[in-house]
């Protein structure tokens, strides 16, 4: 359950540190989305860290962009980690309505297309 939120929290970190809780809470959903999913790993960890090895084409763009992750914001990685267990004890409830998928405004990944549309969180 430790490494299970550890996984959780970095991804919230290095995916949405400067997002508002909302969307930081939306990826800390997404990736529980994905392990419920039997379309996905089955923890959250082996979710993170799905396709890590294929250059930019990974699930979470921080595992495969070739930068270490390496948190340098202690703060902002503690208010990861506080999101991920409100979101894990249920206490914050799914602002993602349910994605699997989620990705900055700023880009149009190819997949978009295919999937149900969901919400827009800020960025």
């Amino acid at each position: 359950m430790i490494e299970a939120l550890f996984c959780i929290a970095t991804a919230v970190y290095f995916e949405a540190r400067g997002e508002p809780l909302e969307g930081q809470a939306a990826v800390a959903w997404v990736v529980h989305n994905r392990v419920m999913s039997s379309r996905h790993p089955d923890t959250a960890c082996e979710v993170v860290t799905e396709d890590e090895h294929r250059r930019h084409k990974c699930q979470f763009s921080y595992m495969c962009d070739g930068r270490p992750e390496r948190v340098t914001d202690d703060w902002s990685f503690t208010k990861a980690l506080a999101v991920t267990m409100l979101t894990a004890a249920g206490v914050v409830q799914d602002p993602s309505h349910g994605a699997t998928h989620y990705h900055a405004t700023s880009v149009s990944p190819w997949w978009a297309d295919e999937l149900h549309y969901t919400t827009t969180i800020d960025n």
